[in-house]
């Protein structure tokens, strides 16, 4: 057992090779611990003992000591070589065992707060008002040690069979709150974010893609994405072997926005108005987009007694066996037999005869019919990439939004990215 009450101090302080100077207890504030180095440093220039010029204390923001905030006043002595040959001169010490260069934190506190905004998902006011500091001193120690991370872990992109991008709200800013989106780029089989880059245009994702190794882009076999012309065009120019597979939700989707908008047309020109309470049409309106398998016979019969009430030309309920017929096409195992279903069905869709919103759903199944029919030779979705952008909006959620995309980014991937936590205790920010 330990009984020097100053080793004791030294080993509650817990920084190595330092010697405690003392503790002072500010009335109503924190814990504040001063230190100094024992170690005297070689001349870096001719490798000979320097002397010391004095030192200077540095304020530094330390882990909660006991439930108080504490802090580390750090006695940086500056050293000078003697040697007149020497082209060193004087130095200031350096150790990062205790802090790296121009932080505000120590590097216990900065990996610390990196550990709970980063992983943990706490706000950084929260972590501030723990740690009994400012919101910015926390965040720019999450940003240069979640930076540090991300760049020591480069085994965190591995091999990617099936990736997939889809776009987020990053914010609104100005006047008119102007909508500024991101794009997220997800490995769909492992669940794991990737990057996160601005925009959703195709400049971004292509850029991304055509920065990382030819022989890791060959690997990958299918590009998801979700009927977006843009992330079409991303895949085609930096992915041009893998298939592209339209992620089944939102092609159902737009089925189901076909019925919406027939509906919605029809209910105008048959009653001059908006849905209402008791217009047959507005009583029907969620049961149109049910899958017709989940309705039980009495919602099946009040179905179609109101579609007949309120559908005089058959317009809505050939929008609703449209949507039911597209969806059957999941139903398919072989892939030859849907392609043949899927071009009849949209070539049936395309007829003069049809409802515009019916011939409009049939042009698009035409024009996207290889990714639509590539599901059933993948079978892989964007399901992966949408629960990784609801990490994400949790992310935006706690910190009640992002002003600078480079902290959305980095919150975003110390959150959801997976990176390799143990190597957090081996890097500095430089």
């Amino acid at each position: 057992m330990e009984s020097n009450p100053t080793r004791v101090c030294e080993l509650i302080v817990g920084l190595g090779d330092v010697e405690v100077l003392g503790v002072v207890e500010e009335a109503g504030g924190p814990l504040v611990a001063h230190i100094e180095t024992r170690v005297r440093p070689p001349c870096g220039g001719c490798g000979g003992v320097v002397w010391s010029k004095g030192s200077a204390p540095v304020r530094l923001v330390d882990l909660p000591a006991f439930g108080r905030p504490a802090r580390l006043v750090w006695h940086k002595r500056r050293w000078q070589c003697p040697s007149g040959d020497c082209a060193v001169g004087s130095f200031t010490e350096v150790d990062e065992q205790i802090a790296p260069a121009r932080s505000a934190l120590t590097a216990r506190a900065g990996r610390w707060a990196t550990m709970a905004v980063g992983r943990g998902g706490r706000s950084v006011s929260d972590v501030a008002s723990e740690l009994g500091c400012d919101w910015h001193t926390v965040n720019g120690a999450v940003m240069a040690w979640g930076q540090a991370l991300l760049d020591a872990d480069r085994d965190r992109v591995g091999g990617v069979s099936a990736l997939g991008l889809d776009e987020t709200l990053y914010k609104r800013e100005g006047r008119w709150r102007t909508r500024r989106w991101c794009t997220s780029i997800v490995d769909v089989t492992g669940g794991q974010l990737l990057d996160v880059v601005p925009g959703r245009d195709a400049a971004a994702p292509t850029e991304w893609l055509e920065e990382q190794p030819s022989a890791w882009r060959d690997d990958i076999t299918w590009g998801v994405l979700d009927l977006s012309g843009a992330y079409r065009s991303a895949f085609d120019t930096a992915l041009p072997r893998a298939g592209q597979v339209a992620d089944a939700f939102h092609v159902v989707r737009l089925a189901n926005d076909a019925v919406d908008e027939a509906r919605r047309r029809v209910q105008n020109d048959t009653l001059g108005h908006r849905g209402r309470k008791g217009d047959p049409l507005w009583r029907i309106r969620r049961l149109l987009l049910a899958a017709h398998e989940r309705l039980d016979d009495r919602a099946d019969a009040k179905l179609r007694g109101l579609l007949a009430a309120g559908d005089p030309r058959g317009e809505v309920r050939l929008a609703w066996h449209a949507k039911e017929t597209l969806r059957g096409l999941y139903d398919i195992d072989c892939p030859q037999l849907a392609a043949a279903y899927l071009a009849e069905l949209a070539d049936d869709l395309t007829d003069a005869d049809c409802p515009p919103e019916l011939r409009r759903l049939g042009r698009t199944l035409a024009r996207w019919h290889t990714q639509i029919v590539n599901w059933h030779r993948a079978r892989v979705s964007n399901g992966p990439t949408e629960a990784i952008n609801n990490l994400v909006k949790r992310v935006k959620r706690v910190a009640f939004g992002f002003r600078r995309f480079a902290h959305y980014r980095i919150r975003a991937l110390l959150y959801a990215g997976r990176p390799n936590w143990a190597l957090l205790a081996t890097v500095t920010p430089r």
